[in-house]
């Protein structure tokens, strides 16, 4: 019988993953490196459970040894995703996770050809990030095959869980990202704004690094792509203010100071807000010609669907016969949100 991780799992998405997969009849192991709520938590589902850090590779690829498939949920993502993709290289034990991180996608994508020589997936970015604008993003490719810009967008109000806000107070010294004639650029906080409708009516939106500016153009092969969110007029002012200080909100004490906070002060949804509210998705090609297509989907809540997408992928890669670097829709499907 195939195995399979969970690493991370007493964060915020690794604990919502694996009690829905104690709902749905899976039995992963529960991994992480705090020994007390590891085992806590696997002894409370039943699960075994295994303690380990990310430090050594070899370590890591020791407690992968019998694992098919490991899906990584401890973020940020820049810090554990590399050693726990060497491990997997190692340990011929396909590699999968929730971030959202441009870098974390492009180092992933490096080790292409790694991948394949081990026969084993790497498939980064199977939650909320980026499983659902990753599927929007190649439904319009099919729809305008010469499309030379790409768009995407959602609307959620669902609030941070703590890994996903740390992650974003490291990118605030990184600046925004888009990607322009086949490159990823880097660009000032809050670099464009228009008014978008995604799909509950108009809003004033803003750019921002998300990892389909990586995942879309590998998916699509569009050269020119773009990410929004709604955002008030006064963060989008905050946002460009904070373009000046930039390099000061890079340094360590600042970051330490910043993601202390959080740590004591973000929780993510409870439940019930999970399942009152849902995310809107929007998406725009256009073409040389200044052809346009838009398509709009409404999900559900961000991490209800980092939940259940990041156990369908988890099938899916257990039945798997592919090896190499993918993105979910890549890997599956562009209806992979129909599955959900």
């Amino acid at each position: 019988m195939k195995k399979w991780m969970i690493y991370g799992a007493n964060g915020y998405s690794g604990e919502l993953i694996a009690n829905y997969a104690k709902q749905q009849s899976f039995s992963p192991i529960i991994a992480g490196r705090n020994s007390q709520t590891i085992k806590t938590f696997a002894n409370d589902l039943g699960f075994e459970s295994r303690v380990f850090d990310l430090s050594s590779p070899t370590i890591i690829a020791q407690n992968l040894h019998d694992v098919d498939v490991v899906i990584n949920c401890a973020g940020p993502f820049s810090h554990t995703a590399k050693a726990m993709i060497q491990a997997c290289l190692n340990s011929q034990t396909h590699y999968l996770d929730i971030t959202g991180e441009i870098a974390v996608f492009e180092m992933a994508k490096s080790f292409d050809k790694q991948a394949k020589e081990a026969g084993i997936v790497l498939c980064p970015g199977v939650g909320f990030d980026v499983i659902p604008t990753d599927c929007l993003a190649s439904q319009l490719k099919e729809l305008m095959p010469d499309a030379t810009h790409l768009a995407l967008g959602f609307d959620s109000k669902s609030g941070f869980s703590p890994g996903t806000a740390k992650t974003s107070v490291e990118g605030l010294a990184s600046g925004g990202k888009i990607r322009e004639n086949g490159k990823i650029i880097s660009v000032p906080l809050a670099y464009k704004t228009r008014k978008i409708d995604f799909g509950n009516g108009e809003k004033l939106a803003m750019s921002i690094p998300w990892g389909d500016v990586s995942t879309a153009h590998f998916t699509t092969k569009i050269p020119n792509i773009e990410v929004y969110i709604p955002a008030s007029p006064n963060l989008v002012k905050k946002l460009k203010r904070m373009n000046y200080i930039r390099g000061l909100l890079g340094l360590g004490f600042v970051q330490n100071f910043l993601k202390n906070r959080i740590e004591k002060s973000v929780r993510g949804p409870t439940d019930k807000q999970r399942q009152k509210l849902k995310t809107y998705l929007w998406g725009e090609v256009k073409n040389a010609k200044g052809e346009c297509k838009t398509v709009r989907l409404e999900t559900d809540n961000g991490y209800t669907l980092t939940m259940t997408g990041g156990l369908k992928m988890v099938e899916h890669t257990l039945a798997t016969t592919k090896s190499g670097y993918y993105t979910p829709s890549t890997l599956v499907n562009n209806h992979l949100l129909d599955e959900l």
